[in-house]
């Protein structure tokens, strides 16, 4: 894609390093980088903004360990009206200036029912229940037509951070992610049969970023804090509100967890 007139130090800052911090996530910006600069989505020309509350809405890009990282402080949704190009126009952005390897962050509603909320999950593989591709329609020439989707998620990035979770003794799962549309939640019935077919986490992101990164050529490594049971095994109504007060209670657990991630890249 051609790169729009961004201002300096970011048109020249050559990241090598992408973050997506999902719904409650966005904190880590804050707490773990050593910031350079900042840049609102509303001042690139032709960019979507975010319209979810918990999305702040802008580029944060600095330092962490030494790398140089750009940070999505907010991602967009295929709810909120974006089309699929909209939704990931950001990983082709962060390609173009020089990212290989995308770090993504979502909140997730637990299906497996060994899950409880505060749950961390590595995302080993993934479900496309959204009805689309990002990749229908794709206009420019970057990257393969038909990229191979055998390994979504990098196993070399996934075993590294398997080891460093089990040496601090942080409880980290490892399943299969099905990205729904939303806004709505899932019915119970919806839920069963995601279980049925190999889901243990329920969300509305993730998938097209992961997508079109691997179209690019990138590395991928995709996390999960589960903030609810899914409908039918939560006890009480789905709330966006319970999904924030979760993310925000394992705030220093998952920076850790997040920045262990990057130093592996």
């Amino acid at each position: 894609m051609n790169i729009p007139n961004l201002p300096e130090p970011l048109a020249s800052f050559n990241p090598e390093i992408g973050l997506i911090l999902g719904s409650g996530l966005g904190f880590f910006a804050d707490d773990r980088i050593e910031v350079a600069g900042r840049l609102s989505y509303g001042e690139i020309e032709g960019f979507p903004v975010s319209t979810v509350e918990g999305h702040a809405g802008q580029f944060v890009y600095g330092t962490i360990g030494g790398k140089r990282v750009i940070c999505m402080q907010g991602r967009f949704h295929f709810y909120e009206g974006y089309s699929m190009a909209e939704i990931t126009s950001p990983i082709r952005l962060m390609h173009a200036l020089g990212v290989r390897t995308l770090f993504v962050t979502n909140a997730a509603g637990g299906i497996n029912p060994d899950y409880v909320p505060g749950d961390f999950m590595l995302l080993r593989d993934h479900i496309n229940a959204l009805g689309t591709n990002p990749l229908i329609g794709w206009e420019g020439d970057e990257g393969v037509r038909f990229p191979d989707m055998s390994e979504v998620y990098d196993g070399q990035l996934r075993t590294g951070l398997r080891a460093w979770a089990e040496a601090q003794g942080v409880v980290l799962r490892e399943g299969v992610y099905l990205a729904a549309t939303g806004p709505s939640y899932e019915t119970p019935a919806e839920v069963r049969a995601f279980a049925t077919l190999g889901a243990d986490a329920v969300g509305m992101s993730t998938v097209p970023e992961a997508i079109v990164a691997r179209k690019l050529g990138m590395r991928v490594l995709a996390l999960s804090c589960i903030t609810n049971a899914a409908a039918g095994i939560s006890k009480t109504p789905l709330t966006h509100e319970e999904v924030t007060e979760t993310a925000d209670r394992v705030r220093p657990q998952f920076a850790d967890l997040l920045t262990a991630a990057i130093a592996l890249a």
